[in-house]
């Protein structure tokens, strides 16, 4: 190889690199200018975000601005509601994480006679192994919720789970296991309080039922069919639903309707707002309907619980009165019945129709016939009203009451009564 070939060969190499170290360098300053164009463009991870596919601040719920332009779209990669993030949250999951450690699981058992099961089930159903229990008893065991109000052992549940039981088992989320004794029951509203032996445990926080809307956010947490920690989520379908409107009469309580899914196993378990506060208590459903569930409001369920805690038996307002709400069809019916003992009055209001004889009503003079005009200092329209306002008092309270007696106003004083037991009126 000649002097003049041996010098050719090593410029081609050098040239080669000289191409390469301009194109980087100019690739680089393209890629550096280009992201000084989009930067607003560009997360912080280095992903490009297409201003075209951008999600809108509002649908987020993140309000627009005026003094941030629109191309400066927000780092929504990070977002709280969005589900590639390592845990989405929203409100709801911040609600349940609130209370659903004060949320526990009541395994009940009564016992029964023979007689009930033999008339119903198969003879063998509810045989225990041999040598457990003793011959001729039978047992009916059934799963609710509850709530913990207090940090040393107050639960709140509702009395049909754990009415007449002869145990009662508290299980809560974390897998702690308790043997509870009841308090105190009550069957007018539904409500119970068990008792376990703990200290330093979750507990719930109580809202306010009297200021519930229709349309608000309702979360519900039990044990539905056994299936522990079940979360269901809908509104406030309606509040102060009269037990006839939910048909179960011989209970005094105005509910609050729900379209979250309640189902047998979360009778007791908390009813929540937005913010996690418990504003009711679920308690029943209708039979065959879907979307309609009660609960009972957290301000009256707290007034008894606090009652059986402390005394172990609740107390209710009584005037012993049978009344109906007067309506024009109401009259025309009434004017078709015979004998009846007082003249069919020509007014709106509540009519009472018959008077318990020896009950605060009977002594404070009221009679069958009185028309319900003012009670309390409020206009009567309806007999659910009344009630309302009975069952908001204390036993011996004093209610100024105006009646329409044959055409004539009265004006009475009521003192209330204590409920009798097994009454319903």
């Amino acid at each position: 190889m000649t002097d003049t070939t041996r010098k050719g060969f090593w410029k081609h190499p050098i040239i080669y690199f000289l191409f390469l170290l301009i194109g980087g360098t100019g690739a680089i300053m393209g890629d550096r200018w280009l992201q000084t164009q989009l930067g607003n463009n560009v997360n912080p991870n280095g992903e490009t975000v297409s201003q075209v596919g951008s999600p809108d601040r509002t649908d987020m719920g993140i309000p627009e601005t005026r003094s941030q332009p629109r191309l400066n779209a927000p780092n929504w990669f990070n977002h709280p509601f969005n589900p590639s993030s390592d845990r989405a949250s929203n409100f709801i999951v911040e609600a349940v994480d609130k209370v659903g450690p004060a949320v526990v699981r009541i395994n009940a058992s009564r016992r029964v006679s023979r007689d009930r099961f033999e008339n119903s089930l198969p003879r063998d159903f509810f045989n225990p192994p041999r040598g457990m229990r003793p011959p001729g008893d039978r047992f009916e065991e059934g799963t609710g919720s509850g709530f913990i109000l207090s940090p040393d052992g107050h639960i709140l549940t509702n009395s049909h789970v754990v009415e007449g039981t002869d145990t009662v088992q508290v299980i809560l989320k974390d897998g702690r296991r308790y043997d509870g004794r009841v308090l105190g029951t009550d069957s007018v509203t539904d409500v119970a309080v068990i008792k376990i032996d703990a200290t330093d445990l979750p507990i719930v926080t109580i809202g306010n039922s009297e200021t519930l809307s229709p349309g608000e956010w309702a979360i519900a947490i039990g044990n539905p069919l056994g299936l522990d920690n079940s979360v269901t989520v809908g509104i406030i379908s309606a509040t102060g639903r009269s037990s006839t409107d939910v048909g179960v009469p011989d209970k005094r309580i105005g509910f609050i309707q729900t379209d979250a899914a309640i189902n047998p196993g979360n009778s007791g378990g908390p009813l929540l707002n937005a913010k996690g506060e418990v504003i009711g208590m679920n308690t029943a459903i209708i039979s065959g309907a879907q979307g309609l569930g009660f609960a009972i409001p957290i301000n009256h369920a707290q007034q008894i619980a606090q009652q059986l805690i402390t005394s172990g038996r609740a107390e209710h307002a009584y005037l012993g009165i049978e009344m109906v709400t007067l309506t024009e069809r109401f009259r025309q019916e009434l004017q078709n019945t015979q004998g009846l003992p007082f003249a069919i009055p020509d007014t709106d209001g509540v009519l009472i129709v018959n008077v318990v004889s020896g009950s605060p009503a009977d002594l404070a003079g009221l009679q069958a016939g009185d028309v319900i005009l003012n009670l309390d200092q409020q206009t009567i329209k309806t007999s659910e009203r009344v009630q309302q306002i009975v069952q908001s008092k204390t036993v011996g309270s004093i209610l100024q009451i105006e009646v329409n007696r044959n055409g004539s106003s009265r004006i009475l004083q009521v003192k209330t009564g204590n409920l009798p037991s097994q009454t319903t009126g």
